[in-house]
This record gives C-alpha cells, structure tokens and sequence, in this order.
C-alpha cells in the first residue's frame, strides 16, 4: 500500500472503535504502518486484520494509557516493531457527564486520568522519536494530533469535568506548538462535535438518554468524518501547520 505517507509510522490510541478506528484505517490507506492501541484486545485484532487485508501493516497492543508505564511501554514497542514513529494520535477518551451535585469523583479522576495524563504519558514518551522522525526522509516533518472536542470551547451544565478536560487539551496543545515549531515536530487540536460512538455509552442510563436525545432527528458526524480531516492534517507539506479544525454536524445549531 502506498500513498502520501508511506515510510512513516503512526500510532493511535483509542484505536478499538470510533474515531481512533476509522483514524487507523485512513492513515494505513495513506501507505503508514499503523500501532493501535486501546484495552480491547479481541477489537484491535480485528481491526490489525482489516488492515492487513487492504495490504497495510499495522501492530495491536493492549494497554491502558492512563498508567505511565503502559503508555511508555506502547510507545516502545511501536518504536521497536516498525524502526521509528512520525505521527502520535492522542485519541483515547472518556466523556462522564451528570450534575455536579450527584456526580462521582472517581468518573472525574477517571475524564482528568484519561483526557489529559494518558494524553501527556504518550506525548513525552513519543517526542524523542517524533523528533528523530522530523529530521529523517520521507518528509522531514512529524505529526502530534490531540483529540479535544467542542466541549473544550463551548460549554454546558452537567459537562463541567469533560469541559474543564477538553479545555485544556486545547491549552496544552497550542503550548507545544509554539514549543515544537522550530524542530518541525506539528502539534494540531481537533475538536468534532456529536459523533456517532460509543462515547456516551458508559454514562447512566438516563445521563445516556440524554446524550441521545439531544442528537434524535439529526443526521450527526461519522467517525471517518473525524478521520478525514486528521488525514488531510498530517498530510499537509512540510511548511504547513493546521494548528486546529472544529467539525460540527451542519444541521445542529
């Protein structure tokens, strides 16, 4: 398989559904070799052997970034497996939503553990390699992608620990930009509005419904909607920098 990335290595977190699925396939069909990695294993399989089947190559690791160890060691092994890394994706997320006042501290710790801390293990662990990667052919350039959302612009009731996550996502991705700029390592945000995943699956049943509710009647986003514009981010020259892209569904205000 080839195509505009090709020679490169890519590594997406979240990868056993939604956007971090779709995100691998599209980066395999550019020509990159794809590491997957999220806590469903019997998913990533799966996922490695479409992959293979449209002639990439891709590398499933089971491991839960919101321990430092096991982001480390997923990079590591990416690193080790396929010689180098040219794209990090930061795509794991949890979205735990309910009023302040009936809310569990521990989906709280959960949102900061993954949204933020699992994003910052793989950045510092991947930036030595995103680096090598920057000065090395095929494009002398490198590609770190975070995954924030409209929450971390807009805000509503009952969302205030997602926000405050997303939030800051968007602060600490233009932070390394500036801080990257100049050794060509791209730092780039994007935030999708309602996507059809799994994410408010894991909410109370009547949070969920909620979630649903505000989305019924409406033709919403597509993982591979999110996945087309993290594309066209990391294929961009090497002059180019597209810092952030909001997506939205057009037909909701």
């Amino acid at each position: 398989m080839t195509g505009r990335l090709t020679g490169c290595t890519a590594l997406v977190t979240g990868a056993s559904s939604g956007i971090g699925e779709a995100t691998a396939l599209a980066l395999a069909e550019q020509g990159a070799r794809v590491a997957v990695v999220a806590r469903r294993g019997d998913r990533l399989a799966d996922l490695v052997a479409k992959i293979g089947a449209g002639g990439g190559e891709a590398l499933a690791i089971e491991a839960d970034v919101t321990g430092e160890p096991a982001a480390v060691d997923a990079v590591g092994r990416t690193v080790e497996h396929f010689g180098r890394l040219d794209i990090l994706v930061n795509n794991a997320g949890v979205m735990l939503l309910g009023p302040t006042t009936t809310a569990s501290t521990a989906d709280w710790r959960r949102m900061v553990d993954v949204n933020l801390m699992g994003l910052l293990y793989c950045t510092q662990a991947a930036l030595p390699h995103l680096l090598e990667a920057a000065e090395q052919e095929p494009r002398r350039v490198a590609d770190l992608v975070n995954l924030s959302s409209i929450g971390g612009r807009t805000t509503r009731s009952g969302s205030q620990v997602y926000n405050a996550t997303k939030w800051g996502v968007v602060g600490l991705s233009e932070s390394m930009r500036q801080e990257l700029a100049g050794r060509h390592v791209r730092v780039s945000v994007i935030e999708p509005g309602a996507v059809r995943t799994e994410l408010p699956d894991s909410n109370r049943p009547e949070i969920r419904s909620t979630i649903l509710g505000r989305q019924e009647g409406f033709d919403v986003l597509a993982p591979q909607d999110i996945a087309d514009a993290i594309g066209y981010m990391v294929t961009r020259p090497r002059h180019v920098n597209v810092n952030e892209i909001m997506v939205r569904p057009t037909e909701i205000p």
